[in-house]
């Protein structure tokens, strides 16, 4: 290298901060080998904290879609194998499940059914629910107008309906649905109901029946003294959901042999999975996306093999006037920790833009994981530390009379 630059006398005891300072004046005399050398580091932290926000940004949103309300809630759906194990969703099966399944607050009955609504001109084919008292609250779900069900209808089996949003909207194109009669249809039957309420919209995932009547008006004018269609076991926490899935897929095998004779879904459970699987999909995408961490710290050895060769006359001096092998190797292992902390941070912040554009265009929470930017900063000076030990300790084992000789 032409010309000698900071050449330091031997009274240097190799404080870190002197080398840390020296390290930068010489990333400013080459600084498109500084930039080259970064690039590799910038690429591979910013890969890793892409994968990991977006990540974290999907599951946020997966969180969102799920909602808090009805993490406490396991719903039994019968299907044709439960019929063939000879068993019925009755009170009788309610009552030994709450006695057999520790944590359950109370089982609400369910039934649902398919019916035509019709209002004037409209006529709308539809699947519904008839739910108990307190039901709908229970379950988080609210009204966008109107009001839920009373006490006294249920127990009277009262013709009134709640209309799902979208329904409302097909037979109520004017709105304001609430107090208009219209007609229920089902199996050729006839009844008149009142609309009660309308719900707001949201993303059901027990419930998202287009409408919703009395139990007692199905128990009393559809199929008197019917078996439940679905059992809602309320958990007394949503941390034990979980805990009620596993025991109530065991008692349903102790009594058919089969755990799955009965289909039951938990959104606990389906979206502790789903964080299972995200977590270690995230990893194994950090992982693949770390590689080219490595790639980086091959790089930033080469440059450093370069600028040692370049350096050779600079490194004779400064071992003519007293520096120590040590002091040569602590110098160049510095100057490659600069580099691979400034290509650390760069990456991070570029990291961090990146996934805030692609949270942006697909509408997503935009979530960081700390600890991901925390593992990627530091694994950027460990590969600067362990790359830059083999071109350092070149430095530091030159010969000082062959170096002040070289051109």
């Amino acid at each position: 290298m032409a010309g000698l630059f900071f050449v330091r006398p031997a009274r240097y005891n190799g404080l870190m901060l002197e080398d840390l300072s020296f390290a930068f004046k010489t990333f400013r005399r080459s600084r498109t080998r500084t930039v080259l050398s970064l690039l590799g580091i910038i690429i591979g932290v910013a890969s890793v904290i892409v994968v990991t926000s977006i990540g974290e940004s999907a599951r946020g949103n997966v969180s969102a879609a799920f909602g808090s309300s009805g993490l406490n809630l396991v719903r039994l759906q019968a299907g044709w194998r439960l019929r063939q194990a000879n068993i019925s969703f009755n009170e009788a099966f309610s009552a030994k499940l709450f006695d057999e399944i520790p944590r359950v607050k109370r089982i609400w009955p369910v039934n649902s059914f398919g019916a035509a609504l019709r209002y004037k001109d409209s006529d709308v084919n539809v699947s519904g629910s008839a739910v108990p008292y307190g039901y709908l609250e229970m379950c988080g779900l609210a009204l966008d107008y109107g009001n839920f069900f009373s006490v006294s209808d249920d127990v009277q089996g009262r013709q009134t309906l709640i209309l799902q949003s979208e329904a409302a909207a097909s037979l109520f194109p004017e709105g304001r649905a609430a107090g208009k009669k219209l007609i229920l249809v089902h199996e050729g039957q006839s009844f008149g109901f009142t609309v009660a309420g309308v719900l707001a919209e949201t993303n059901g995932f027990f419930e998202n029946a287009s409408f919703y009547v009395p139990r007692g008006f199905y128990t009393k004018k559809i199929a008197p003294s019917p078996d439940a269609s679905a059992l809602v076991l309320e958990a007394d926490s949503q941390d034990h959901a979980v805990e009620v899935t596993d025991r109530a897929r065991a008692f349903i095998a102790s009594l058919t042999g089969d755990a799955y004779s009965v289909n039951i879904t938990s959104m606990k459970s389906a979206l502790s999975q789903f964080e299972a699987v995200s977590g270690t999909m995230n990893l194994l995408l950090s992982g693949i996306a770390a590689i080219s961490l490595l790639v980086g710290g091959v790089g930033i050895m080469n440059i450093m093999i370069v600028s040692v060769t370049e350096r050779k006359k600079e490194i004779g001096i400064r071992k003519a006037v007293g520096a120590s092998g040590a002091a040569i190797r602590t110098q160049f292992l510095v100057e490659a920790a600069a580099i691979t902390l400034t290509g650390g941070l760069a990456g991070i912040a570029a990291g961090l833009l990146l996934s805030l554009c692609v949270v942006y265009v697909l509408n997503w929470p935009f979530a960081v994981n700390p600890a991901a930017c925390l593992a990627a900063f530091l694994s950027s000076a460990f590969i600067g530390v362990f790359f830059g030990f083999n071109p350092a300790s070149r430095a530091a084992k030159l010969d000082p009379v062959a170096a002040l000789q070289s051109p």
